[in-house]
C-alpha cells in the first residue's frame, strides 16, 4: 500500500522530533501532589498545543477536582480524529504523570534533562509514559500530514494520576465520561509489554498497598529496657511477611512473573539521631495478587501475624490499605484489539505476538472494570521507575509504525 510506505517514511524520519519531544514533555515535570508535586498542568499545556495543532473533530480537557493540586484539578485530555471509514475507533490511552526520580546519587545525569546516547534517550519519564505518548502521536502526525487522514476513528487520550491510583485520572474519565468509549472501539494503553514487543497484555493481577504503622514507645538508646522499639517491630513484622509467599504461592503461567509478589518498599522516617530508640515506624507494602486468590485474604493474614508480633513484643501495629484494585475479567485473547495489535506487530517487525498477564497494574483495569476490552503493549526496555531511566529511538519508530497500521486499519499481507 503507497499510503502506508509514505506514511513509514515519514515515521523513519521523524528522530529529530522525538528528541525535542522528549527534552520538552521531561523538563515539564508532572509529579502528582501523591508524590510531592502540584499535577499535570505544565506538561498538559504543552500537549495540549500539540493535539490541538493537529485539528480534532473533538477536543475537550476534563478537570477533575483535587484541591491539593494546581488550580484545584488534574487535567486529563481527550482528542478525537474522525477516519475516513465508519469503523471503530481505535483509542490509545497514555498517562503524563511521571514517579519521583529517587535517589539521585544513582542517577548519571539530571533526571529532569534528557540526554541522548545513541539510540537511547534517558530521563525521568521518558519510557513511563512518554514513549507511549510520542508515538501514538508520531503516527497519526505522519498520516494527518500525508493528506489523506485515519481509515478509522482514532482517538488519544492524556490521562492524570496513573502513578497514584487514578482517581483523578481514568477513573474520574470513566465515571464521568464512559460515553466516550462504545463496547467496540479498539483500546489500547501503551504502558507495558517486552523488549520484542511481542507482549500484548490481557491480564492484571489485584494491587493491594498497606501501610503499617508500629507503635511503641520512644527511650534513650542507652536504655532500652525502659521503652519498647517500633523499629524492631517493624523488622520482625517484615520477615514475618515473608510467609505470605509460601501460603498464597499458587503459580499460573499466564502471568509474568507467574506468581503473587509481596514487597516491602517504603519506609518513613522515624527519629532523626542515632542515639534515640524510636517509638514509631511506618512502612508500606506492594501486594501483586493472581486472580486466584481475593484481596481480603491477604489482608486478614496480615492482619493477623501483625497482632502476633504486636502481642508478642508489646506493640500496637495498624494495619491500612491505601489502595486496592481487585482484578478485573481479563481481556479476551481472540478480542478484536489483540487481533487487530497482533496483525500490526506480525506486519511492522515480522514477530508472531501472545496475549499474557502481567504482575503490575495498569490503567487497562479500569477500562476491563468498565465492561471495555483493553490491551497494553508497548515495546519496552523495563526501565520505569529506576534510576536512570531510558528508552531506545528505534524502539518509538518502530511503535509509531504499529499505530500507523492500526489508524489505517492496513496489515500488509497476512
Amino acid at each position: 500500500m503507497p499510503e502506508i510506505h509514505q506514511v513509514f517514511a515519514k515515521i523513519e524520519d521523524s528522530r529529530d522530533d522525538i528528541i525535542v519531544l522528549q527534552k520538552e514533555l521531561t523538563k515539564r515535570v508532572a509529579l502528582g501532589p501523591d508524590n510531592g508535586g502540584t499535577g499535570e498542568h505544565e506538561k498538559a499545556a504543552y500537549l495540549k498545543e500539540k493535539l490541538a495543532a493537529m485539528k480534532p473533530q473533538f477536543f475537550e480537557e476534563i478537570k477533575a477536582p483535587d484541591e491539593r493540586a494546581q488550580d484545584g484539578y488534574r487535567p486529563n485530555l481527550v482528542a478525537k480524529w474522525e477516519g475516513r471509514k465508519d469503523l471503530p475507533t481505535i483509542w490509545v490511552l497514555s498517562h503524563m504523570d511521571i514517579v519521583p526520580p529517587g535517589d539521585l546519587a544513582l542517577w548519571q545525569s539530571d533526571p529532569y534533562q534528557v540526554v541522548v546516547a545513541g539510540d537511547r534517550i534517558i530521563g525521568r519519564g521518558v519510557e513511563d509514559n512518554q514513549h507511549g505518548i510520542i508515538s501514538s502521536y508520531l503516527a497519526l502526525k505522519a498520516i494527518l500530514e500525508s493528506g489523506e487522514g485515519p481509515e478509522r476513528p482514532v482517538g488519544l487520550v492524556l490521562v492524570a494520576d496513573e502513578e497514584t491510583g487514578s482517581k483523578y485520572g481514568l477513573d474520574y474519565v470513566l465515571k464521568n465520561h464512559k460515553g466516550f468509549f462504545k463496547s467496540d472501539d479498539l483500546i489500547i494503553v501503551p504502558d507495558g509489554g517486552n523488549s520484542e514487543g511481542t507482549m500484548i497484555e490481557v491480564a492484571e493481577k489485584s494491587m493491594l498497598w498497606l501501610k503499617v504503622t508500629v507503635t511503641g514507645r520512644q527511650c534513650h538508646g542507652s536504655t532500652p529496657d525502659r521503652g519498647r522499639n517500633s523499629l524492631y517491630g517493624a523488622a520482625r513484622l517484615i520477615v514475618d511477611l515473608q510467609e505470605l509467599k509460601k501460603v498464597f504461592g499458587e503459580a499460573d503461567p499466564l502471568f509474568r512473573p507467574p506468581t503473587s509478589t509481596f514487597e516491602p518498599t517504603k519506609m518513613e522516617a522515624n527519629v532523626p539521631n542515632i542515639n534515640t530508640i524510636p517509638g514509631r515506624d511506618v512502612f508500606y507494602m506492594d501486594c501483586r495478587i493472581l486472580p486466584t486468590y481475593q484481596v481480603e485474604e491477604i489482608l486478614d493474614f496480615v492482619r493477623a501475624r501483625a497482632k502476633n508480633v504486636a502481642k508478642e513484643l508489646d506493640l500496637s501495629i495498624e494495619v491500612e490499605p491505601v489502595y486496592r484494585q481487585p482484578a478485573a475479567d481479563p481481556t479476551a485473547s481472540d478480542a478484536p484489539v489483540v487481533k487487530a495489535l497482533a496483525r500490526a506487530i506480525k506486519s511492522v517487525k515480522g514477530l508472531e505476538a501472545a496475549p499474557m498477564g502481567i504482575g503490575g497494574g495498569t490503567v487497562a483495569a479500569f477500562f476491563r472494570q468498565a465492561g471495555l476490552s483493553a490491551a497494553v503493549w508497548l515495546t519496552e526496555q523495563d526501565t520505569p521507575h529506576q534510576p536512570n531511566e531510558y528508552c531506545l529511538i528505534s524502539n518509538i519508530i518502530s511503535d509509531a509504525k504499529v499505530f500507523a497500521c492500526l489508524y489505517l486499519d492496513a496489515y500488509g499481507e497476512e
